[in-house]
């Protein structure tokens, strides 16, 4: 029976954290499988409750922090190296970049035959100034040659991996998009919908449009409120919602109370929440702004809630929703792009409606956690079989 430590950068709210737990969970008895990972940042809410609702207990590493620490970091890769030498893996598959570095390197030392890392996102652009971009890119490359295989979670993720920034080749990195448990997004869609809607005191006619995500500059949250401003100033008429908290809290409060003594608008900050399954069904239209992104779970979320969507051109959008179908693809940093998609389905309720339907029929088999399961068993079978050839 292989045996598979896998490690996370840290428990936050994300596509990482689903990815991991799912693939922990539901992979076949054939498989033992641990779970390592740290906790998140003091301005981000934690995601161990996804981990308990599905019975999963992690071993968790508090010294692995999202800031690169000399101190903490050599603590995390000695532990990480001590679970290892006691747990035995024959696998060893990291995802996202700290747990990548320090779970890499400690399986290499240890001796480990197969590690694999998954990229969830990349920090090649948009994060930081050349230099400390350039040296990121020269860390993964190393790290790429120890690798044994490396996963993208879109094929656009798999050429900027390969052929943008140079990481790897091609051949040594498999497609595998994200899994999900989508199903509640699809139970008592109408009883949800008038939850939320009587929550935060929402008529029938009013249209409700959010954006979920932290609150970090790389989401461009501000380009979210150029936009509202914009369909303002044209009267067109919604409610707007911001879902997550983070660093960049207070600005975006700033600027909302602003927008709304200036035009007359509701735009609530809702901190976190649990249960957005039930909060999607409430919504109308469901926006992402980002200037770098991974596979946005929100996004796909959404259209198993069967709700419209309207996001900018980055990472994988474009794998991960139908342009015109379920929802819009608007260039990055376009605040005028965006602001017409969205006030065509704020003002076309016809249009909405049609998308609804398509969003769960695009998502439902594309990104169900089942496919994730089969689609990494498969790889991590691959990867042995190559494993024990070579060392023939």
């Amino acid at each position: 029976m292989p045996k598979v430590l896998r490690i996370i950068n840290r428990f936050n709210i994300g596509g990482p954290t689903y990815n991991a737990t799912f693939l922990t969970k539901f992979i076949s008895e054939d498989y033992e499988t641990l779970l390592v990972g740290g906790l998140p940042e003091k301005d981000e809410s934690d995601s161990l409750h996804i981990l308990e609702d599905y019975g999963v207990k992690p071993l968790l590493i508090t010294e692995m922090k999202r800031i690169p620490n000399f101190r903490s970091d050599r603590e995390a890769y000695r532990k990480i190296k001590q679970i290892i030498q006691e747990f035995q893996p024959d696998i060893v598959h990291t995802h996202a970049a700290k747990a990548g570095a320090l779970g890499r390197k400690a399986a290499k030392k240890c001796g480990v035959p197969v590690i694999v890392h998954t990229f969830h996102g990349h920090v090649f652009h948009s994060y930081f100034g050349k230099t400390k971009t350039w040296l990121y890119k020269l860390i993964e490359r190393r790290l790429a040659k120890i690798s044994t295989g490396i996963i993208a979670i879109s094929p656009l993720q798999k050429e900027e991996l390969s052929l943008v920034h140079g990481i790897c080749k091609a051949e040594k990195i498999k497609v595998i998009p994200l899994g999900f448990d989508l199903m509640k997004f699809r139970e008592n869609l109408s009883e949800k919908r008038s939850e939320t809607r009587k929550k935060w005191h929402l008529n029938d006619e009013e249209v409700a449009v959010a954006i979920v995500g932290r609150l970090a500059p790389i989401k461009n949250h501000s380009l979210f409120l150029d936009v509202i401003e914009l369909l303002a100033q044209k009267g067109t008429k919604a409610r707007y919602f911001i879902v997550g908290d983070g660093q960049e809290k207070s600005s975006v409060e700033q600027r909302a109370k602003k927008l709304e003594e200036t035009y007359g608008l509701k735009i609530e900050l809702t901190s976190w929440i649990k249960d957005i399954a039930t909060f999607n069904a409430g919504m109308d239209i469901i926006c992402l702004s980002s200037d770098n992104e991974g596979t946005p779970v929100s996004l796909i979320e959404a259209q198993a809630s069967g709700v419209p969507v309207i996001s900018t051109d980055v990472g994988g959008v474009k794998d991960i929703l139908e342009e015109g179908k379920t929802g819009f693809v608007v260039p990055k940093k376009d605040r005028e792009a965006f602001a017409e998609k969205l006030q065509l389905l704020i003002g076309n309720k016809e249009i909405r409606h049609k998308m609804s339907q398509n969003g769960w029929n695009f998502v439902r088999d594309k990104f169900h956690y089942t496919t994730l399961v089969k689609n990494m068993e498969d790889y991590y079978m691959e990867l042995i079989e190559k494993t024990r050839k070579n060392a023939k």
